[in-house]
């Protein structure tokens, strides 16, 4: 699922020939960077409740990095620097890319494994 993610991120740039969509792709490798530094490398602090201010600070960054990459294909978009359809399809990237993070935190939090 993720190459399928990364796959789409190339195509919305090589399509259209424009490399401006890759700009979000940045904001992926940005977006696991909170949990890694301040969560101990697991996604299990993202959803409890407790915490103290490191936790707070990764989950907010966590969450702005995630909308980064959603904002950043509508500005480019806005400011006319991409077509509408390079930005649709950095948005199915997008949820591609969102759909294997949920996969993967469901995983590590089974014990089975």
């Amino acid at each position: 699922m993720f190459s399928a993610s990364i796959l789409l991120q190339i195509l919305a740039c090589a399509l259209y020939n424009n490399w401006w969509p890759m700009l979000s792709a940045l904001m992926y490798v940005v977006v696991p960077m909170p949990c890694m530094f301040f969560g101990g490398g697991s996604t299990s602090f993202l959803t409890s409740r407790e915490g103290g201010g490191w936790i707070n600070a990764a989950k907010f960054l966590t969450g702005a990095s995630a909308v980064g990459s959603i904002a950043i294909p509508a500005i480019l978009r806005h400011a006319n620097m991409i077509e509408t359809g390079a930005m649709f399809i950095e948005f199915v990237s997008f949820f591609i890319l969102i759909c294997t993070v949920l996969c993967f935190h469901r995983v590590s939090l089974d014990e089975d494994w």
